[in-house]
């Protein structure tokens, strides 16, 4: 199978990386289904990367509809240690306008029935969640879109909403006493399953508009939101190549052992099953 050690889940208006060399598309099964689409494997700036776009080629998978399971554990199966996802997001907060990158460093879950851990059935595993973003990946993605001449913003709170309908005027002005910072509909779950993979992920959000609670919300007309998705697609595509050369060749971080404490079921008591289906996950910690 082709190996790839970095995993980039493209969004709204991102379904292709410009730039990759010897591409090649891998369609993998999972455990837990079949991922969004094709991943496309191939180098970028030297490294060994696999694209996912989020919501499959032409954009057919709504965000409370995506196998957020299948995509994680394909980026796994196909070798990948750091995932850098990019998401299109409504701004909660003057201060980030549409254009700008955010790097949040926390989330907020308001999502509803979504399944966003691997464990179950057999094997029950607690991970640690308080700080949900690798550091190490944030740091490099903020300095690699400051160095493309981006505004862009290092921490803040994600929130992350059902969908697919976007905010009642009065949840976006609630949301705004909460203190978050911007809001979207995929990036919680993703982030969850990458700890529980041990993999590092960064969230890169990117501004499009701002959410209804503003009072030029209603005067932004599609055209002008479809102009900015395609403009952050392309910052977003210069700066994930900057980032590809920053990546430095092993992990400091502690997202690799994220399970080494985490899994509370006696081995012994693990049943085979479940050991079959996580042992891409758990092996190194079961022995099998």
């Amino acid at each position: 199978m082709n190996r790839a050690s970095i995993g980039i889940i493209g969004g709204s208006g991102l379904y292709a990386m410009r730039g990759f060399e010897a591409e090649e598309q891998v369609r993998l099964k999972t455990p837990f289904g079949e991922p969004s689409d094709v991943y496309v494997v191939g180098t970028l700036e030297g490294q060994h990367v696999a694209f996912l776009s989020r919501h499959g080629l032409g954009h057919r998978l709504s965000p409370s509809e995506l196998n957020f399971r299948a995509n994680i554990f394909g980026m796994k199966m196909l070798g990948v240690e750091r995932i850098v996802s990019l998401s299109a997001v409504g701004s909660l907060k003057e201060e980030h306008a549409p254009l700008d990158f955010v790097i949040p460093d926390q989330f907020f879950d308001r999502t509803r029935g979504r399944i966003s851990t691997f464990f179950g059935q057999g094997v029950v595993a607690h991970i640690s969640f308080a700080d949900p973003i690798c550091p190490e990946l944030a740091s490099i993605v903020h300095e690699s879109a400051r160095g493309s001449g981006i505004n862009s913003k290092l921490g803040g709170t994600y929130l992350c909403m059902e969908g697919p309908a976007f905010s009642t005027r009065a949840e976006s002005n609630l949301y705004r006493t909460w203190g978050m910072d911007v809001i979207g509909m995929t990036n919680l779950q993703e982030a969850k399953l990458a700890r529980e993979a041990e993999i590092c992920y960064v969230t890169i959000a990117m501004v499009t508009d701002y959410d209804c609670w503003h009072d030029q919300h209603d005067a932004v007309s599609v055209d002008e939101i479809i102009a900015n998705l395609t403009k952050n697609a392309e910052n977003a595509c210069t700066v994930v190549r900057r980032a590809m050369k920053k990546m430095p060749q092993s992990r400091t971080c502690g997202c690799g052992s994220a399970l080494k404490h985490a899994i509370i079921t006696d081995r012994k008591a693990i049943p085979q099953d479940a050991k079959e289906r996580l042992g891409l996950l758990i092996g190194k910690y079961t022995g099998e």
